[in-house]
C-alpha cells in the first residue's frame, strides 16, 4: 500500500513538472514573439540596394530661342542606407542616405545635334527625412508602415559627354532641390535583432539647368525628376 502511494506521488510530481516545463516553454515563446517587434527607444540601421527611377518631365532647352527639344533622366541603382529611431512603439523618424546616384541625361528626341542621344550625366545625393507609422502591434513579425517627410537633393559633378563638349556645350549646372517625400514599406523580423525590409518612396525633385553653348547662355527652366525609389535592405536593431 505504501509503495502504491509513493508511486502515485511520484507520478503526480512528474505530471506537475511536465506541466510547469510546458508552461515555461509557452511563456518563453510568447516573450520571444513580443521581443521581435520594435518598441520605443529602438535604433535601427538598414543597408542594401536602392534604385532611383525618375518619373521625369522637362521644359525645352533654350539657347536664345526654344530649340524644341527637352531632356530625360535615366534610372540608377546604388547602395542604400537608412537609420531610424522609434519615438513610440508605432512611430519612428527615419533618415535616408545612399552612395551618390549618377544618372545619364538624354535628349528627349533622338540625336538632335548629331552628337548622340546622351546629353551628359549628373550625380546627386537625396537625403530624406520621414516620419513613419507602423500599423501592427508588438506580437507581429510582419511590420508594415507608411510615412511622409522632406527631401533635399544636392546635385554635383554635372558634365556633358565629350561629343557635346566638342560641339561647344559646357558649364552644365543643376540647382539643388527641396521637396516632399512619401513612402510605404514593411519590415519582417528574422529574430530579435535582424530583419529584412522592402520599401517604395516617391520624392518630389524639381530643378533647373543652366549651361553655355559656344558663348551663349542656355537653360532648361523646369526639370521634374520626381523619382520612385525602390529599396531592399537588411536591418539590425540596436
Amino acid at each position: 500500500m505504501i509503495a502504491l502511494v509513493n508511486l502515485i506521488t511520484i507520478k503526480e510530481r512528474y505530471v506537475m513538472k511536465k506541466s510547469s516545463l510546458t508552461l515555461f516553454a509557452l511563456a518563453s515563446l510568447t516573450a520571444t514573439q513580443y521581443a521581435t517587434a520594435f518598441e520605443q527607444g529602438d535604433l535601427i540601421l538598414r543597408a542594401g540596394f536602392a534604385t532611383v527611377s525618375p518619373d521625369d518631365a522637362s521644359s525645352n532647352i533654350v539657347v536664345g530661342s526654344d530649340l524644341g527639344v527637352n531632356v530625360a533622366v535615366d534610372s540608377n541603382t546604388q547602395i542604400g542606407l537608412n537609420i531610424a529611431y522609434f519615438l513610440t512603439d508605432n512611430i519612428n523618424i527615419e533618415v535616408l542616405a545612399a552612395t551618390p546616384f549618377t544618372h545619364d541625361v538624354n535628349f528627349g528626341v533622338s540625336d538632335p545635334l548629331g552628337t548622340g542621344d546622351q546629353l551628359g550625366e549628373v550625380t546627386h545625393l537625396p537625403p530624406t527625412v520621414t516620419v513613419n507609422y507602423y500599423f501592427n502591434d508588438a506580437s507581429s513579425k510582419f511590420q508594415p508602415y507608411i510615412g511622409a517627410g522632406l527631401n533635399y537633393t544636392i546635385f554635383f559633378d554635372e558634365e556633358f559627354t565629350s561629343a557635346n563638349t566638342a560641339a561647344g556645350l559646357d558649364d552644365l549646372s543643376l540647382d539643388n532641390s527641396f521637396g516632399l517625400a512619401a513612402q510605404v514599406g514593411a519590415d519582417y523580423m528574422l529574430n530579435d535583432k535582424w530583419f529584412v525590409n522592402a520599401s517604395v518612396r516617391w520624392i518630389d525633385i524639381d530643378t533647373e539647368a543652366s549651361f553655355n553653348l559656344n558663348g551663349a547662355d542656355g537653360s532648361v527652366d523646369s526639370i521634374e525628376i520626381d523619382p520612385w525609389v525602390y529599396s531592399v535592405t537588411l536591418g539590425y536593431r540596436f
